[in-house]
């Protein structure tokens, strides 16, 4: 017992060294590991994220401004300005100000509802988010309304409505050259065209103010801190289209899709030796101060279905349909506007003078057709035997087969290459389509030709129209295929140039004999009023070089198998020393418009049209013919007041008959009236002493009459006659097709009747 005592009284002994070394141990490495720990989450916080907390901790001291920069202006290449900003008005409110100053939400929904017609039941919604400082009421406000929210603001002491200054777009030819020059989003970013090609440099970079705030979000009263950064105000463009050039090929190419019911067109002309786009047209165009509006059928359309998803899909399919540019984002089959480059190549290649004898029997057969196979000249009769410049004329499909097969596939595949057909011209516009052409190895298989012989008049391959107008280019300008662009220059706001697009000529594909000769032919096209298909395009006092086309839409037959035409003009002129080259193309004409579905009866006037209005703008003076001076239309000399010997002699002089009414020896009235538009040879009525009668006279009608006849027949009730016809010094080839004022209508005497006349073979050049 008494041993047991002693070791229940028995003390504990004390931690010897390595109990306390282990202890020291411990808490050293705990202590590391937790100041490892400390150091590792300072250097997350004051390294790894100290732009993070830093930006953070600057937006709850400080409020950021935003200047905004003026977006560039964009020229025309004569300086005319296409597109423009203007300093306007965003309208936003403050819900976290009109809480903390204890403003009246609903009056202020109410009354910048009433000024803005801004719905209010939206506005009043924005007021409730009290932790936000911006909300947006209306962007890009006029001058007008924005003085008016103004008054309301400063009337009412109001802190929580804001104005803040922003620039908009303005378009001040509002349609012309649209695809062209494209539109801005809200935000003023480039949605298309050059707007959106050239955004960053158009752009230019925002400025802002820096100021310190409180904790309530506004700005810190009794402090210095403010920074200021300026903003940059973006490049202004200057585009190698020209405005003039422009509104012309509109208006002509407008005037072709409703004299012939064309759902679709465009339009592109090029300075031939620089490769500037002068001009570039996809109708129908559209309004871009307000791009988002759709055309009065659309909304027809829209108007028939209460389907919302419907509708909505309606107003976007318009949209996007209103906004393709179809000059360049589509691909088409060009037809007998391509027969060109073949008989160059066999020019350039030696295969074929000027002067050679080709034999059209109507229908031809290469290798690789069946027996029963083959292709069809549209002249089913054939041709006959001809000379190289007549299968051009005659626009002769058998004697391009012959033609094709002298080159060779291989060589005619590497001139392909050479002329760009299978290459993006790189323009500088999104969107630009390529080609789709066959294979090498399928097109040059000698044992199957059909792919050479298609090819060789335009079919079964697809290219863009731009690359078309620059292989013509090439054709007409000494043979170099040059670099196609739209913007000219890019300066700064002080008007210093940035930089400055050259003619880049990327390789010569003929000589300039071959291009020479080209010209020559392609003139007589035009200008043979027996032979040449494009005789449409004639414009008196000028020599016009062109070729007509007609091919089938092979995507909607495809789809649909329905089958569609595109009608096409290619011309140039002057003829011996190009200025200008414009392709137009017309899809899908209405067959009962009264003319001929083809690229002589429709494409060729378009261009002819356009060139008529073009040329003498360019300074490219008028030659006239005694012909032509004898026959084409010109405007009423004024001879009221003169002795009527002398009013007989003036019209006379220039080209008129004439008839009185009265004893009078003085003139004393005259139909029409002078300075007005007629036919030469109409007959004008001079009144010595009477005064013209009253009555009025039925309109007869004119169509299938030649241009004289129809002249003659209104001159006896007084009436007369003119035409935009480009041709009227050969007036057998052409008949009225249409007339601008109905048959039966009762109009005045002295009454123009304005007739579109079409020629008499429009018929038999159906296809090409």
């Amino acid at each position: 017992m008494a041993g047991n005592d002693t070791s229940r009284s028995r003390t504990p002994s004390p931690p010897n060294k390595s109990m306390l070394s282990r202890t020291l141990t411990l808490l050293i490495v705990c202590g590391i590991a937790a100041f490892i720990v400390l150091v590792g989450r300072l250097f997350w916080i004051q390294i790894d994220q100290h732009e993070r907390f830093e930006t953070a901790a600057i937006g709850q001291q400080v409020r950021a401004t935003a200047l905004s920069s003026d977006r560039g202006t964009i020229y025309d290449r004569n300086g005319k300005i296409l597109a423009m900003s203007a300093t306007v008005d965003t309208i936003y409110i403050s819900p976290a100000e009109i809480v903390m100053y204890e403003e009246d939400p609903v009056f202020i929904a109410q009354n910048l509802s009433a000024i803005l017609g801004v719905d209010y039941a939206k506005i009043l919604d924005m007021t409730r988010d009290t932790k936000s400082w911006y909300k947006t009421v209306a962007r890009k406000v006029d001058d007008s309304l924005s003085e008016q929210v103004r008054e309301f603001k400063n009337e009412n002491d109001l802190k929580g409505v804001k104005i803040e200054t922003d620039s908009k777009r303005y378009y001040p030819y509002s349609s012309l050259a649209s695809h062209v020059v494209g539109f801005v989003g809200y935000d003023n970013n480039g949605l298309l065209g050059i707007e959106l090609s050239l955004d960053k440099l158009l752009t230019g970079s925002s400025g802002r103010i820096v100021r310190a705030k409180n904790a309530f979000g506004t700005d810190m009263l009794y402090t210095k801190y403010e920074d200021y950064y300026d903003a940059a105000d973006g490049y202004d463009a200057v585009l190698t289209i020209d405005a003039t050039v422009q509104y012309y090929m509109e208006k002509h190419l407008q005037q072709a899709m409703d004299d012939y019911g064309v759902k679709k067109a465009a339009a592109i002309a090029m300075d031939p030796k620089t490769g500037e786009v002068l001009g570039m047209v996809s109708l129908e165009n559209f309004d871009l101060n307000n791009y988002q509006a759709v055309s009065e059928k659309t909304r027809k359309a829209m108007a028939e279905t209460t389907d919302e998803v419907v509708r909505k899909s309606i107003f976007e399919s318009a949209q996007q349909a209103q906004w393709h540019n179809n000059a360049v984002e589509d691909m088409y089959e060009p037809g007998s506007t391509f027969k060109p480059f073949t008989v160059a190549m066999a020019l350039e290649e030696g295969k074929v003078t000027k002067d050679s004898s080709i034999y059209c029997g109507g229908f031809y057969q290469v290798p690789g057709d069946l027996p029963d196979e083959g292709r069809h000249c549209w002249n089913l009769s054939g041709h006959g035997m001809q000379t190289l410049q007549q299968t051009l004329q005659h626009s002769c499909n058998v004697a391009m087969m012959q033609i094709a097969q002298m080159v060779g596939a291989e060589k005619y595949y590497e001139y392909v290459d050479a002329f760009g057909f299978n290459s993006k011209t790189g323009i500088e516009l999104a969107g630009e389509a390529g080609s789709l052409w066959w294979d090498e190895e399928l097109f040059c298989n000698p044992y199957n030709q059909t792919q050479l012989a298609a090819a060789s008049f335009g079919q079964t391959f697809n290219i863009t129209r731009l690359q078309l107008v620059r292989a013509m280019c090439a054709v007409v300008n000494g043979g170099y295929l040059m670099q196609p662009y739209l913007v000219k220059e890019i300066r700064d706001q002080d008007g210093n140039t940035v930089s400055k697009a050259e003619p880049t000529v990327i390789r010569q594909v003929i000589s300039e004999q071959t291009s020479a000769t080209m010209r020559e032919m392609l003139e007589s096209v035009v200008g043979d009023m027996l032979e040449g298909t494009g005789k449409s395009a004639y414009v008196a006092g000028y020599r016009i070089g062109g070729k007509t086309g007609t091919s089938t839409d092979t995507v909607v037959e495809a789809q649909t198998q329905v089958k569609q035409y595109i009608v096409s003009f290619i011309g140039f002129a002057p003829a011996d020393d190009p200025k200008i080259c414009i392709l137009v193309t017309l899809e899908n004409p209405d067959a009962s418009c009264g003319v001929s579905v083809s690229g002589g009866a429709m494409g060729a006037p378009t261009v002819g049209n356009m060139m008529r209005d073009i040329l003498p703008y360019l300074g490219v003076e008028a030659n006239y013919s005694e012909q032509e001076k004898a026959n084409i239309d010109r405007g009423v000399p004024s001879v009221v007041n003169q002795p009527l010997d002398e009013a007989i002699r003036i019209l006379s002089e220039q080209g008129f008959e004439y008839r009185t009414y009265g004893t009078s020896a003085t003139v004393t009235g005259q139909l029409p009236a002078a300075g007005t538009v007629v036919a030469a040879n109409s007959q004008i009525v001079l009144y010595c002493g009477s005064e013209p009668s009253g009555e009025q006279e039925e309109v007869p009608d004119l169509t299938g009459l030649s241009y004289d006849i129809a002249r003659q027949r209104l001159g006896f009730y007084a009436l007369y006659i003119s035409t935009d016809y480009n041709n009227v010094s050969d007036t057998q080839w052409v008949t009225v097709a249409k007339q601008n004022i109905e048959p039966g209508t009762m109009v005045d005497h002295g009454t123009v009747i304005k007739v579109k006349l079409v020629s008499n073979e429009a018929a038999v050049n159906a296809r090409f």
